[in-house]
Order: structure tokens, then sequence, then C-alpha cells
């Protein structure tokens, strides 16, 4: 048993050994030792290559101000193990953190005896749907990677929202579109209506057909919802039932595309029986902001964070940059996991710049700032092995744009250094 949680980080770390392991069997398994309490929540299911956590912190934010208690499980944390659970925008605490994982350790030694040893993020998904059981109105959970094998897919929401699909963790996902679109579909259950953002030919069969499959309805952004966006974020959304105007806070196409799919899923939620104005919906949609999203950490000079840790996700970085930033004297600071698309995500952002630097974070999938150096064909490239000292550069300077990007574990590095200096 802990009783400190610095006992409970030395046990988590002793998980990481376990590495990933797709599928279900342990975590239901663990589930069920815990007399299941996934089936205690009322809860929406959010899988997505990228949108994930912007569209998740619209409908949180507009749930809150209509009065209901929002549970959230996201990952990665950008906070250690408590950043996984929030209630209210409250992190859990570290005291609440280590009781649960008092009342669930016998059951993971139990399971460790049965060859079945759970691994560090089922153990985490597990505590997360412990607490959310007994915690919160209606809680929020996003998935990890994919959706069919993905350790959240082990409970029957009440809504489930695929914000778009692309190519990312094409080794455990598959190398198609198709491919990754049937994963994704699994997290669609019968009656539990599927809300779709954008979506290429390929994945829109795959999710029609699993669709079909369940028996459930589908609504797509496009054909059943629609936005219309104007200058300086000002988005009109309509659908079958309603017209909402809102001003977002958030840059991007891409962030309207995410109101657009939360607003629907709210709209949903209102005919399950859900109390919502939509009035003070929009008004919370249009303030809220999320860590690390197209973030300005710094002023004087600008240095703006953003985790684009895809090709699809630096897609939509550039295209944010280019229309808030089109003749601005720009450099970039980027680093990724070794398991990316790297050469992809390269490319894209090679001479998009006056200069690039590479650079490596302490995780044990980060790439090295030599691989990420060898694979740029930019012009003016320069590696600095130390971030930190990168970003001390960065902020030394008098003039010129500096945006950061690449993994999401990275960019919550970062993060936690500039509210340092706050």
């Amino acid at each position: 048993m802990f009783t400190t949680f610095q006992e409970v980080e030395r046990f988590f770390d002793s998980r990481k050994s376990l590495g990933i392991k797709p599928g279900l069997e342990r975590v239901n398994r663990l589930l069920a030792l815990l007399d299941h309490p996934q089936k205690k929540m009322k809860a929406i299911h959010i899988a997505g290559t990228n949108g994930k956590g912007s569209t998740v912190e619209y409908m949180n934010k507009a749930l809150q101000v209509n009065g209901y208690q929002v549970g959230i499980f996201t990952s990665p944390s950008l906070s250690g193990l408590t950043g996984h659970i929030y209630l209210n925008d409250r992190e859990i605490s570290k005291e609440e953190f280590l009781n649960l994982c008092n009342t669930i350790y016998p059951k993971i030694k139990q399971m460790d005896k049965e060859n079945l040893a759970p691994t560090e993020f089922e153990i985490i998904t597990v505590l997360g749907f412990l607490y959310f059981s007994t915690y919160g109105d209606i809680t929020l959970i996003e998935a990890g990677m994919g959706g069919r094998e993905d350790t959240t897919n082990c409970f029957q929401p009440i809504i489930s929202i695929i914000t778009n699909i692309a190519k990312d963790h094409t080794k455990f996902l598959g190398d198609t579109i198709a491919e990754i679109a049937y994963q994704k579909a699994g997290i669609i259950k019968k009656n539990a209506p599927v809300i779709t953002g954008t979506l290429e030919t390929d994945a829109l069969a795959v999710i029609k057909k699993e669709v079909t499959k369940k028996e459930t309805a589908m609504y797509r952004l496009g054909e059943d919802f629609f936005y219309q966006r104007g200058a300086w974020q000002q988005l009109t959304w309509k659908s079958n039932q309603r017209q909402l105007e809102t001003r977002l806070a958030m840059f991007g196409e891409h962030q309207a595309k995410n109101a657009s799919v939360a607003y629907m899923a709210l709209e949903k939620l209102s005919e399950t029986g859900l109390s919502i104005s939509f009035a003070k919906a929009a008004d919370a949609i249009a303030s809220t902001q999320l860590a690390g999203r197209f973030e300005i950490v710094s002023r004087d000079p600008v240095i703006v964070l953003d985790g684009s840790h895809n090709p699809a996700g630096i897609a939509a970085f550039l295209s944010t940059v280019e229309e808030n930033f089109p003749n601005s004297d720009k450099h970039i600071l980027f680093a990724a996991f070794k398991d990316k698309d790297l050469k992809a995500m390269l490319k894209q952002l090679d001479n998009k710049f006056e200069s690039i630097t590479l650079t490596s974070f302490c995780h044990p999938r980060a790439a090295s700032a030599e691989q990420l150096f060898s694979l740029t064909q930019a012009k003016n490239k320069q590696m600095n092995s130390d971030w930190e000292q990168a970003v001390k550069e960065m902020i030394d300077k008098q003039s010129g744009y500096y945006f950061i990007t690449g993994s999401l574990h990275f960019i919550s590095n970062v993060r936690k250094y500039f509210l340092l200096l706050s």
C-alpha cells in the first residue's frame, strides 16, 4: 500500500517497462474486479487524430456554464499522473489519487499473479473511471490512441465523437486511412449517436459501415451541421434546429471545425434530457482556450506554443501561422517522438520559417536533435540538444516571431518552463 505520493510515482514508473499493449482484456478484468465502475458513469467518448483536446474543452466549458459537474479524462498529461483526471477544471489532488491507488492496488497484484499485468495507462484509466463513478454529472473521455483497442474503449457512451481521421501511430493503427478509420470506428456503440468532423472518402465509408452495423445514427460536419468562418475567428454555426454566433478565442480553421463538432454534441445531449442554454454555451465556447494549442506564452518577443505532433497537425499549425503572421520574421523550434512520421513533418516545415532549430527532450521515445537535423532539408537549420537553452535564446531576442511545436510531451515541458518564469 502507498503512504506518500512519491511511492505512487515510483510504482507507475515501474509499470512503464510493460510498454503499450493494445487490447481490452486486462482493463476489462481490472474493472470487473472493482465492480464495474464504468457502468456508473454518464460519459461521452471522443476519438480522432487531432482536435480531441480542443473539442473536449469546448464541451467542458459549455456544460459547466450550464451548471453541470464535468469530468475529463485526457492523455497525454501536461502535469504528471494527476493531469489525466479533472473535475470542473480542478486536477485530481495527489491525496485523492493516492487513495484510489490504495483501493486498486490489491486487484493489480492479483492480476500480476494471473499473468495479466495491467500497464501504466490501463491503471490510470481505471483510476479515472473509479473516480468518475462517484464524482461528476457527465464525463468526457478522450481516447488515448486509435479507438477499437484503446484502453478507454471499455464503457457504453451516451454519444461518440470522431473529430477527424489522418495518418498517425501507423505502427499500431495501420498504414492507410481506411485501416486507421476502422480503429477509430471501434468507439461507435449501439444506442449512442455518432458525431464526426470532416472525413475523407475512405474514412467515411468505414465509419458509415460501423454505424450501420451498430444500428445507430450519424451526424457529420458538412452534411448535418455546418459552419461559416468570418474575420477574427467569427463563427456562424447551423443545424436543422438552430443557428449560433460565436467569436472563438482559439486560432485557426481547425478550431472552427472543433467548435462545430462540440456544438452538435451539445445539441444531441439536449435531446437526451439535459437542460442546456445555447446562449450560455456560445459565450463559454467563445472564451475557451486550451494550453499548448497555438498558445501565446510571451509577447515580447512573441512566442507561440502548439502541440502539432503529426502531419495533419503540422498542416493545421502552418495554416494558422500563415493566416495570422503572413509577413513576419518567423523562427521555429521543433522536437518530436521518433516513432512519428518525422520526414513528412519536417518536409512540411522546410523553408516555411527564416530558421528552424531541432532539439530533443527527456523521454525514451524522443527523437534526437541529430536525427531531426539529418532529416530536414531546410536551408537555414541548426541544432541544439538543450531545448531550455534554445528557449532562453528565443526569449533574449529583440525582434521576430518564435514558434515551438512538436510532441505534446515536449510542449508540456516547455510550458512548465514558461510558467516558472511568470
